[in-house]
């Protein structure tokens, strides 16, 4: 009898980085737009010092660089959650007002422990995105109505409780995680980057995380896999609410003086920073490494620009012809896959 040679199966190795046809993977995960953002963030820097005589790199202004990101990167986070649902939150520049008003009056009316004012101020968050969520979620209304009219309630809500500004100065240790700085890093930004951490965690490593992209992409294979579309869609909304909590109480806290007209067209720039990082407003795509680097490149436009003294209504002219821009980009890297 004939003997048999055995076969070898040889299985080439994985390389980590790929470069071919124009796309970049890494591990095989496709990362060329995130690499092409990564880009923009660092030719916007390097553009900004000249044009600011040398003054973008000072220690002074990465450091209120990076407290002025933080609301719009926490907000950014949470419309992220939303957005993957194929939902949209209008309500969080309201939510940021009421909260971070209503935890400066816990402090000075009530005369509250500043530590139970801040819970105080993101449990109010947490409310207001069960109740968008729950409506969206259980009664099946349009997210765009539920939330447009959260946002008139909540911001009329905010003129009830305090017509006027909420001075938080009588109370000093209030001010402290808003302007406090740790290893020359401040602690909202600490914070911040917590929070995307946990929320890339929570994306790619739990079933609801994974959950919330599937209902995005296609709401009735989730349902029949037995999954909770109405849990997956009142979790997305109620971290929208726990990050606009936790953004309006840092902001709060760093402003000291906190009106109730706070957090006006917040959410513009919340879904903007989502878009520019390639979330797709019709839900199931979207990353939290895209959404960094959405709120990244609108912080230093948004810096340069105010250390230009460029005229409010001429940033959002700028702001437009960006998010354009990128969305062309995301658009031509689509049509290449």
């Amino acid at each position: 009898m004939s003997k048999i040679n055995p076969v070898k199966i040889t299985h080439s190795p994985t390389r980590l980085l790929v470069i071919r046809r124009g796309r970049v993977e890494v591990a095989g995960q496709d990362v060329t737009m995130s690499v092409i953002l990564a880009l923009v963030v660092v030719a916007l820097s390097i553009i900004a010092n000249p044009l600011t005589r040398n003054v973008f790199f000072t220690g002074n202004n990465l450091t209120n660089l990076m407290r002025q990101m933080t609301t719009t990167g926490l907000l950014s986070l949470g419309m992220l959650f939303v957005v993957l649902t194929g939902g949209i939150d209008l309500s969080v520049g309201s939510v940021v007002a009421f909260s971070a008003i209503f935890a400066g009056g816990s402090a000075v009316f009530w005369g509250l422990p500043v530590w139970l004012s801040f819970l105080l101020g993101i449990a109010t968050g947490v409310g207001w995105g069960l109740i968008s969520g729950s409506l969206v979620a259980c009664f099946k209304l349009p997210p765009f109505v539920v939330t447009l009219a959260m946002m008139t309630t909540i911001r009329g809500l905010t003129y009830v409780y305090s017509e006027i500004a909420v001075s938080t100065r009588t109370v000093p240790s209030f001010t402290i995680p808003g302007s406090a700085v740790a290893f020359g890093i401040p602690i909202s930004m600490i914070i911040m980057v917590i929070f995307f951490v946990l929320g890339a965690v929570f994306l790619n490593r739990t079933p609801l995380g994974r959950s919330t992209i599937a209902i995005g992409g296609n709401r009735d294979t989730v349902r029949l896999a037995g999954i909770s579309v109405i849990k997956g869609i009142i979790s997305a909304y109620v971290i929208s609410g726990i990050c606009s909590g936790v953004g309006g109480v840092l902001l709060a806290s760093r402003l000291g003086n906190i009106q109730p007209s706070l957090g006006n067209a917040f959410e513009l720039d919340a879904i903007a920073a989502c878009v520019i990082g390639g979330a797709n407003l019709a839900g199931g795509k979207g990353t939290v490494q895209g959404t960094v680097m959405g709120v990244l490149i609108l912080a230093v436009m948004n810096n340069l620009l105010s250390l230009r003294n460029v005229e409010s209504y001429w940033q959002l002219v700028l702001k437009g012809i960006i998010i354009i821009a990128v969305v062309l980009l995301h658009s031509r890297s689509q049509k290449r896959q």
